[in-house]
């Protein structure tokens, strides 16, 4: 008798259709050291700071409350009362102390952290928290724009990640802080595979097999090499896989970030102008003499901390911008950037709402182009001005033409290849001969009085091309199938001109929807073909169901043996 080979366990079989552990659809906790990164340090950083100006008041009062009959505090002298708690024999009290005060604040932690907690299942990412207040988040799948793995510099170090789930209206992002990287990362891949429709995902969980799952301390063991390891590479590989389709030298980004900085410089020098032509007739009127003394010492005082406020800014941009990645993904583009706190976000096909190709006079010389997009936050109004929300609309810092055409094909796949010199040789650079674009009339020149003759649009199957500036040249996509509105509006001097402007209407962010000084046959126009557009186009998109529409895998047919 032969003895049968082990039979493997069935795959358990997730409600939600996720791969990893934590898509069951069951309630989980987060990362045990979540407290301490959202308010532990803080917390500690205070109580040190309590400790080391009042420590010898505590160190007295703790010992009267353990030791009341030893504690003789009239014959401490002064110096440190440490010593004098060890020359008084009180050190098992002072230990006790401090035991009490690190078991308090374990339990604060741990009543915080277990009373976190989230779920994802086929429907839902959801969170609810809070002790004494409670509250409860949802975010559903269909409606995700985004989602986001941030690595803060800390938290990088013991390999723990934030996830951000973007929703589609202000305030509705669902935020897991915070998780073990490789688990951030396969909470991410669950999270934008159910959003896609797609039953993939479904069909992997029932065929594969459940690793075991490590202990607590394997797996802090395992966070804090993975976290140090990518410390020392410098560069999350598996965030980024595949390759980047564009390169950027940091050469290049430093250059193009300092000559942006000469504009806050000079901006700063104006601010400084006036300040100085204000205060020249005080110091004309001094009559001791010292009064060019005390406007250069003004002059100092205002124009350093501006200094220091444009190098501030332009560090920050630099910063923000290094290690910069895109790249494609089934679930999406995937962008990374960042030095020391590391961003990954992840775009689903069907969430731009709007695409600008801009590039400063200054960066003309070198041939420099930066790409923003139009996307949901789902942050408030006020969050949405910070630098740190406004970096979420740039998925190009600088790059050449070549690194525009690249990330134009990756965040617009379906922009037909007929449109191409309609976006670069007439949009981007026109105009040119036998332009294409609707444009102000002469007679409303005043309107725009530099860039009337490129100030205008053109309407594709696919969108919505608006050409603005001169000095700041600016092409602008609108895809129809996901345009909001449009909107045409013509006040009385419009009427005494025969023109009026156009507003395309989309989701809020840095690209602008506004046209002005249309003629008004062309206003009209640009009403009744971008409305009869949008409908079509939205009629054959399907992209907020990328999975679900793609094409499913043929499986290999049975070959009858010979």
């Amino acid at each position: 008798m032969t003895a049968q080979p082990p039979v493997p366990p069935e795959a358990p079989v997730l409600p939600g259709g996720g791969s990893s552990s934590l898509a069951d659809g069951a309630w989980h906790r987060l990362h045990p050291l979540t407290p301490l990164f959202k308010g532990g340090l803080a917390l500690i950083i205070v109580a040190g700071v309590v400790l080391s100006s009042m420590r010898d008041r505590l160190i007295f009062w703790a010992v009267a409350l353990f030791t009341p009959d030893e504690a003789h505090v009239e014959d401490y002298g002064g110096g440190d009362p440490l010593d004098w708690v060890l020359a008084n024999n009180l050190a098992l009290a002072a230990l006790l102390w401090t035991l009490g005060v690190v078991v308090v604040l374990v339990l604060l932690f741990w009543f915080v952290w277990r009373f976190q907690q989230f779920r994802i299942t086929d429907e839902h990412v959801e969170v609810r928290k809070g002790i004494v207040f409670r509250s409860h988040r949802r975010a559903p799948l269909d409606r995700v724009q985004g989602v986001n793995l941030t690595r803060p510099f800390p938290a990088r170090l013991i390999g723990m990640a934030k996830l951000e789930v973007v929703g589609a209206g202000a305030d509705a992002n669902v935020a897991l802080e915070y998780l073990a990287t490789s688990r951030a990362e396969s909470v991410r891949g669950d999270i934008l595979r159910l959003a896609s429709g797609a039953r993939a995902a479904r069909e992997a969980a029932r065929s594969g097999v459940a690793a075991p799952a490590p202990g607590v301390r394997e797996q802090f063991v395992g966070n804090l090499n993975e976290g140090v390891s990518g410390l020392i590479d410098g560069v999350d590989l598996t965030d980024v896989a595949p390759e980047s389709v564009v390169k950027i030298p940091a050469g290049r980004l430093i250059g193009s970030q300092v000559i942006s900085g000469v504009l806050w410089l000079a901006f700063f020098g104006v601010i400084l102008a006036v300040f100085v032509v204000a205060m020249l007739p005080l110091a004309l009127s001094n009559e001791d003499g010292d009064g060019f003394l005390v406007l250069l010492g003004a002059g100092f005082g205002v124009g350093i901390p501006l200094v220091l406020a444009a190098v501030a800014i332009t560090w920050a941009q630099i910063s923000k911008s290094l290690r910069y990645a895109i790249a494609p993904t089934p679930d999406g583009v995937r962008i990374t950037y960042g030095l020391l706190t590391t961003v990954t976000e992840t775009l689903p096909p069907g969430r731009i709402f709007a695409v600008e190709v801009s590039q400063s006079l200054l960066w003309r010389p070198f041939g420099w182009w930066t790409v923003k997009i139009n996307r949901m936050s789902g942050k408030s109004a006020a969050a949405q001005q910070s630098s740190g929300a406004q970096q979420f609309n740039v998925v190009l810092p600088v790059g050449k033409r070549e690194d525009v055409e690249r990330v134009l094909a990756l965040i617009l796949p379906d922009a037909p290849v007929a449109d191409v010199p309609l976006v670069w040789e007439h949009g981007i650079l026109g105009p040119t001969d036998s332009d294409p674009y609707r444009t102000i009339p002469a007679r409303a020149w005043w309107r725009r009085p530099v860039s009337w003759r490129r100030h205008g649009y053109a309407i594709t199957e696919f969108g919505l091309l608006l050409r603005r500036g001169r000095i700041w040249r600016k092409l602008a996509i609108f895809p129809l199938a996901r345009l909001q509105g449009v909107s045409i509006a013509q006040g009385p001097v419009d009427r005494l001109q025969r023109v009026a402007w156009g507003q395309a209407h989309t989701v809020a962010g840095p690209i602008s929807g506004q046209i002005v000084g249309l003629e008004r046959e062309d206003a009209v126009a640009l009403l009744e073909q971008t409305s009869r557009g949008a409908v079509e186009a939205a009629s054959r998109d399907h992209t907020h169901r990328w999975g679900q529409y793609a094409p499913q895998p043929v499986a290999p047919s049975a070959v009858p043996q010979a």
